[in-house]
């Protein structure tokens, strides 16, 4: 009972957070072709998304070319539609991850919530200790999916071409933007994870793509396909670990204190 209460007083929580930045509370992904915001809240988990690439419908353009004879023709050429990518705009949270688990049968023991708890202590906190499968499974419970690794580094980047972090290339600003080792009076969180959105988002209004935990992505690592792979660095990272060009992988049946993911809506 007490875990039910706790995920209705959250959904109740991100309610009142929904109406009082009025973002469009969106069900069904072929909304999203429709929605002219920029961010959203997805109905299943409660979770604020953003867009990092806008929907285009099918469009047609004119092509010069010739016919059979060398006579000059113009013809239109259809330009396939372009669909619409969303993030979620913080990694899951220690309440989304109890909701899931009260709306479903995933097994999720009490020894790896005492695990959760020693460093995500409350709903706010990103969940940790969560595997490949914990994420894969959730992300299909709440309509959505782990994001591709090359959809990880895009969304991450946040609009900035050829930059090193998330930020741009001042490796000074790593604790702006990310809770991570190493930043000293910055950091209010030692050697732990933060609440989600502590530090200042990227360019397309995501939080924590740089620090706070690991994410997994839908990837393989390499074509051995053993390993799964992590993007972002996490707490326990020095700024160079920050980096977008850093890869971090693992067995997808591995959970660790510095594991975590975020969900994406949209077709790979």
């Amino acid at each position: 009972m007490k875990k039910i209460s706790s995920c209705f007083l959250f959904l109740l929580v991100f309610s009142v957070h929904a109406q009082k930045e009025k973002l469009p509370v969106i069900s069904k992904a072929e909304e999203l072709k429709t929605v002219k915001s920029k961010q959203i809240i997805w109905q299943k988990d409660r979770a604020k998304m953003a867009v990092v690439r806008p929907y285009q419908p099918v469009s047609y353009k004119e092509e010069k070319t010739f016919n059979r004879l060398g006579e000059p023709i113009t013809k239109k050429v259809k330009v396939d539609e372009v669909l619409p990518l969303w993030f979620d705009v913080t990694e899951v949270t220690v309440g989304q991850f109890k909701m899931f688990l009260a709306q479903s049968n995933h097994p999720f023991s009490g020894d790896l919530w005492k695990k959760v708890y020693e460093n995500s202590p409350d709903n706010n906190y990103p969940m940790i200790n969560v595997n490949w499968h914990d994420a894969t499974a959730y992300a299909k419970w709440a309509g959505k999916r782990l994001p591709t690794e090359e959809e990880w580094e895009f969304a991450a980047r946040g609009g900035l071409i050829d930059k090193e972090y998330s930020w741009g290339n001042d490796e000074s600003l790593a604790g702006d933007y990310a809770n991570h080792d190493g930043i000293d009076d910055k950091d209010k969180w030692d050697d732990t994870t933060a609440p989600v959105g502590s530090f200042k988002p990227n360019g397309y209004g995501l939080y924590d793509v740089a620090g706070n935990v690991w994410e997994w992505c839908q990837d393989w690592y390499d074509n051995d396909k053993v390993w799964k792979v992590l993007r972002g660095g996490g707490w326990g990272s020095d700024s160079n670990h920050l980096r977008l060009a850093i890869r971090d992988n693992h067995h997808p049946d591995c959970r660790y204190r510095n594991y975590g993911f975020r969900c994406v809506l949209g077709s790979n």
